[in-house]
């Protein structure tokens, strides 16, 4: 087993290189001489959508002091038309400092593509490492499909899905006190939340498990079921304190720039950039289809209905994991999180192609048929590519018709498979390299080497 899953980490490790490697390639034809004044490659703007190779990064190497090597939030603000200002980005404190050290060197928007890509790719690697590790073949879900070509320059994602699989793995590692494990894992996603938001929404079911103090064999016994109060609050504490260090040096020395980034986000309008569902559902039904404005009354609806359906469904996921526990012995804290992101995805306002990163080692570490994977992969897939070609024929370059066609059937299956596994997800249990099984009276057995207690599970399981 020891062997196989060392192969396994090396193939995955491998593809994950290659498709990084592709990745910045496809994002590289956006970018290169001739430049403008300010270092903007000329071309970015007649090729970003319709040869799909647009990238936030290149896009923001102007209007945000990256060009100018700002440092982020300390001199930044935001206008009354909310136009951020001054160096501050729309991305929380370290997301900000990533941005701010890919351009140190840099010269032009080329030169800052390449100079992040070489800054990012170490964590896409470290993410196939782990997943290799845990998870071993099946590693190969995250690092030989389509979503790392697509996704990894798109944006900053690779360090918070980095950072978010190894607090995964970290609780996981059974040997370890459990209060160890919640306390690291804890303040590994609250630095995940100082670069994108949704590490921190994983910090409520990993509170549950510690305080119902995790695994257990035996089912649910009354000694199974023992609280640990004082470790429950010491992960809460921790995240807490954590994201408090990260923020307060900067809400001191730039408040205003500081603030700005949250304000940014709070205003943002689910636009045609959102790809949700509120743009392409809510929207035609309050405004109708003739253009592609948004009207002040479908944004106050959505700004009130998103965070509320939003909390209902992470309160639902908390729910079903509860009732699972009583029933089981066990709080499924990775199951309930990996839920918790799916209403997240779903609901929010903002649905941006690069979140397909955020989904993937979750569908990896979990047990999930890979019909239902590929399914996600093909939906995603199709508003991938889709949606940049859409922006391209808004913009009279192209026929309509075929990129709306792909943008309804990326937008309507990712929603539907969202859907599908919000409850997939809290039935599911999580995937383990060092297993290997048996057959017992039509029950397969599964042992785990690093452990000395055996799990059975229905033959028909995923």
């Amino acid at each position: 087993m020891r062997t196989s899953r060392s192969l396994a980490t090396l193939v995955a490790v491998a593809m994950c290189a290659l498709m990084l490697f592709l990745g910045y390639l496809n994002k590289a034809r956006c970018a290169g001489p001739p430049f403008d004044l300010f270092g903007r490659s000329m071309r970015f703007d007649e090729v970003k959508d319709a040869t799909v190779c647009y990238s936030d990064i290149q896009q923001l190497w102007l209007g945000r002091g990256i060009n100018l090597h700002q440092f982020p939030f300390v001199d930044g603000g935001i206008t009354t038309a909310g136009n951020l200002t001054g160096g501050t980005v729309e991305y929380p404190v370290l997301g900000g400092v990533l941005m701010w050290v890919g351009a140190l060197f840099a010269e032009t928007d080329a030169d800052f593509l390449l100079h992040t890509a070489l800054l990012l790719a170490p964590f896409g690697l470290l993410t196939a490492w782990i997943l290799g590790r845990v998870a071993g073949w099946h590693a190969l879900w995250w690092s030989a499909t389509p979503p790392l070509v697509l996704y990894a320059f798109l944006n900053w994602d690779l360090p918070v899905v980095a950072v978010t699989v190894a607090a995964i793995a970290i609780v996981g590692i059974e040997r370890w006190p459990l209060r160890t494990r919640g306390v690291i894992a804890a303040a590994l996603l609250a630095i995940g939340f100082g670069l994108k938001l949704y590490p921190g929404l994983f910090v409520l079911p990993l509170i549950a498990y510690v305080f119902t103090r995790g695994a257990t064999s035996g089912g649910p016994t009354e000694q199974n079921r023992s609280r640990d109060t004082r470790g429950a609050l010491a992960v809460a504490g921790t995240a807490v304190a954590t994201v408090v260090a990260m923020n307060l040096p900067f809400a001191i020395l730039g408040f205003e720039g500081w603030r700005a980034s949250f304000t940014f986000q709070q205003n943002r309008e689910a636009d045609a950039t959102s790809n949700s569902i509120w743009y392409w559902g809510l929207r035609p039904l309050m405004g109708g289809y003739q253009g592609h404005d948004v009207t002040s009354e479908y944004n106050d609806v959505v700004a009130l209905a998103s965070p509320a359906l939003m909390l209902t469904a992470f309160a639902v996921a908390m729910w079903l994991g509860w009732r699972r526990y009583l029933r089981d012995g066990t709080y499924p804290w990775l199951p309930v999180a990996a839920a918790i992101l799916c209403g997240f995805l779903l609901l929010h306002k903002v649905h941006s192609p690069q979140y397909t990163l955020w989904l993937l080692p979750l569908l990896v570490l979990l047990k999930i048929p890979w019909q239902l994977i590929a399914t996600y992969l093909l939906a995603d897939l199709s508003i991938g590519i889709g949606i940049f070609l859409w922006f391209d024929s808004t913009a009279g370059n192209s026929d309509p018709a075929l990129p709306l066609t792909l943008v309804h059937i990326g937008v309507w299956g990712r929603a539907l498979l969202l859907i599908v596994l919000f409850f997939v997800f809290l039935n599911s249990s999580e995937r383990r390299a060092s297993e290997r099984h048996t057959h017992h009276g039509g029950r397969t057995v599964t042992v785990d080497e690093h452990t000395p207690h055996m799990r059975t599970e229905e033959r028909t399981g995923t």
